[in-house]
């Protein structure tokens, strides 16, 4: 008969970092920006990633601007109450990630 053997605690202690690190990768995380709005001026914002790709949110001063991707190329704008209109990603002559009149400029997570 075979006996169990206890794991050995660097083991455990691995799978427990393991465990909070896949858990850490699921929860949303705010990275500091410059925001342009309508060919404006550049403001301090906050880009707020909830899932890499799928949402995420800017916070420009009272306004949060969020954006949803489908998975299949439509990315979707929403602002308050208002209906959710479609915008297309582009990259400006100022290196700044644009949405439609939306512009983004800093350390972007781009994946």
């Amino acid at each position: 008969m075979s006996r169990l053997q206890p794991l050995p605690l660097l083991v455990l202690a691995s799978m427990a970092l393991a465990a909070q690190a896949t858990a850490q990768a699921r929860e949303p995380f705010s990275v500091p920006l410059e925001c342009q709005l309508e060919s404006g001026g550049w403001h301090p914002c906050t880009m707020t990633v909830e899932r890499i790709g799928e949402h995420w949110w800017l916070q420009v001063g009272q306004r949060r601007l969020d954006f949803r991707h489908d998975g299949q190329g439509r990315i979707e704008l929403h602002e308050g109450s208002g209906p959710p209109r479609e915008v297309s990603p582009s990259w400006s002559s100022q290196q700044a990630l644009c949405w439609d009149g939306v512009c983004t400029k800093g350390n972007l997570p781009l994946d």
